[in-house]
């Protein structure tokens, strides 16, 4: 006669969790934690849930254990150690969305470039202003600040570039003239292949 083994068993001796260490409220945390991926499935919302709740409930077991468990790799479960319930529900749904960055996405940063060129004076709560009415998204003043300062548009990036030859090219694009061609090392004198590529 065969017997099958338990599931609850196989999924800890899947984790290499030795079910004869537990205590008996550990034993209790983890059914309960088994029957909840076993209604619930394990799917990254779930798996995420889950794995914020083990992190966090107190149950005296180590965080490789927990990946193991739960079926995530040990560096994405210490991140999640530090989370809050907010930021791990916000994280997760980010992610699900194909937003790794947030809310401010990389092809915003040429309509907002184009902002801040028409409207130089323009304050921070303009640019949210402005995303808001265009996007439909509100983030926080420290967000639209990471956000400038990683494509260069922040304020103190965007003087330093207003070199007197940058307004120039500007004027003559704005005449209609062609843009001359820039200065060395982005532009060399003559070909630097001896012969066509192709």
């Amino acid at each position: 006669m065969v017997t099958t083994a338990d599931p609850f068993s196989s999924w800890l001796a899947q984790a290499q969790v030795r079910a004869a260490a537990l205590t008996a409220e550990q034993r209790a945390t983890l059914q309960a934690a088994f029957h909840v991926r076993q209604h619930c499935g394990a799917d990254y919302y779930s798996n995420r849930l889950l794995s914020h709740f083990l992190l966090h409930c107190g149950s005296g077991l180590q965080v490789a254990q927990i990946a193991r468990l739960v079926g995530i790799s040990r560096p994405t479960a210490s991140r999640q150690q530090g989370l809050s319930s907010k930021e791990a529900v916000q994280a997760a749904h980010h992610r699900m969305a194909g937003r790794r960055t947030g809310k401010l996405l990389p092809r915003y940063a040429g309509p907002v470039a184009q902002f801040l060129l028409t409207h130089p004076q323009a304050s921070r709560y303009d640019v949210l202003d402005f995303l808001e009415a265009t996007w439909d998204v509100r983030v926080s003043t420290v967000a639209l600040h990471h956000f400038l300062k990683r494509y260069g548009l922040d304020r103190a990036t965007r003087q330093a570039a207003a070199a007197p030859a940058r307004i120039e090219v500007v004027e003559t694009v704005l005449a209609g003239h062609p843009v001359p061609r820039p200065a060395p090392p982005f532009s060399w004198p003559t070909r630097s292949t001896p012969a066509p590529s192709c």
